[in-house]
């Protein structure tokens, strides 16, 4: 994949598939410390030891609708191609975490890409799925919570498509001031 945000995009569609109610996604972009760290944890069905195994495996999926599954071995090689890690932890009716590290200046990192549109599409695409998105760098950090589409309904009468702009609006807006703050 050309950018890690659809990483991060087939990973919490997975932890849709797998019947998660609550998804958090964490972003660090640490420059002093020259990482960048993706987290998506779900309350999903999560996974045997036997299956985590056999998932990083690219030939092995738990889809119907395809027979190769490669999302988390193309993210784990992304990971491990930078100099990063990998790490994926699950128990069967608790949940899953995947975990990614990246070096920040590593030449073969994927851009992060646009995580702004990666989350607004989430939380609009599955309203009954509560998100957490939070976003760190050196310069300050700031959460988001999809419950906020909600909130901006009922306090300004609106539909919850123009609450998405908002949201969308509203995380762009954040994403700016942490990133700029250093410049």
């Amino acid at each position: 994949m050309r950018e890690l945000s659809l990483h991060i995009l087939d990973i919490a569609t997975n932890s849709i598939e797998a019947d998660a109610t609550h998804v958090i996604i964490v972003v660090e972009e640490l420059q002093s410390e020259n990482l960048l760290r993706i987290r998506i944890r779900d309350n999903g069905k999560g996974m045997t030891k036997e299956m985590q195994k056999k998932v990083l495996d690219p030939f092995v999926t738990t889809r119907k609708t395809r027979s190769v599954g490669m999302g988390l071995s193309l993210f784990r090689q992304a990971a491990l191609q930078c100099n990063g890690d990998f790490k994926l932890t699950s128990k069967p009716g608790k949940g899953t975490t995947v975990l990614a590290e990246f070096r920040l200046d590593s030449l073969n990192r994927a851009p992060l890409g646009d995580i702004n549109a990666t989350i607004i599409n989430l939380v609009m695409g599955t309203p009954d799925v509560h998100f957490i998105y939070i976003h760190r760098t050196d310069f300050g950090k700031f959460c988001f919570d999809s419950y906020w589409i909600y909130g901006r309904m009922a306090e300004r009468n609106i539909s919850f498509y123009k609450a998405g702009e908002l949201a969308k609006e509203f995380v762009e807006q954040k994403l700016e001031l942490i990133k700029s703050i250093g410049k």
